[in-house]
């Protein structure tokens, strides 16, 4: 059974994108970034908050370039990516590889030098599994989400389970 699980593991789990030692991660060589937004950068649906703005700042002054991909429509998507100062891609299909592949593209990097950061193991850590890029699972940052993710979530618990007692 943990094998099966193993397919969703995270690379690292941590409580948050804004904890995350980003300037190690770019002396380990990666170089740039992709995220998805809800949840991971701001509550689901919520415009750049400041801590966001800062956090694409910081990056950028640490050498990076990010992407964001999301599921979510050009209407949600563009606006944030805007205010935070990131290439974005809207509609991707995560976990569909073709949009991970098309942020690489868009950054010019290759799978070693890519970190993708998300909130959701069966979306966001499965893509990045399939496309060869590492990946970072953070907490939700808000727990009210649509009855979709939220019967996702359930699962995730179980797979988490296994990644956090198991590995």
């Amino acid at each position: 059974m943990t094998d099966l699980f193993r397919t969703f593991y995270p690379d690292a789990f941590v409580a948050s994108s804004y904890v995350i030692d980003y300037e190690k991660l770019y002396r380990k060589g990666y170089r740039g970034i992709i995220f998805d937004i809800d949840n991971t950068l701001v509550p689901h649906g919520a415009p750049a908050d400041e801590r966001a703005v800062r956090l694409f700042e910081r990056l950028r002054t640490a050498g990076f370039d990010t992407c964001l991909i999301s599921n979510n429509q050009e209407p949600r998507v563009k606006p944030f990516a805007d205010q935070v100062g990131s290439r974005y891609i809207f509609n991707a299909h995560k976990p569909s590889v073709k949009n991970y592949k098309r942020a690489m593209e868009l950054m010019g990097t290759d799978q070693k030098t890519t970190l993708f950061i998300g909130d959701q193991l069966f979306t966001d850590v499965w893509g990045a599994k399939r496309s060869g890029i590492k990946s970072i699972l953070v907490r939700p940052i808000y727990p009210k989400e649509e009855i979709q993710i939220v019967l996702k979530r359930y699962l995730e618990r179980i797979v988490l389970y296994f990644y956090t007692h198991g590995r």
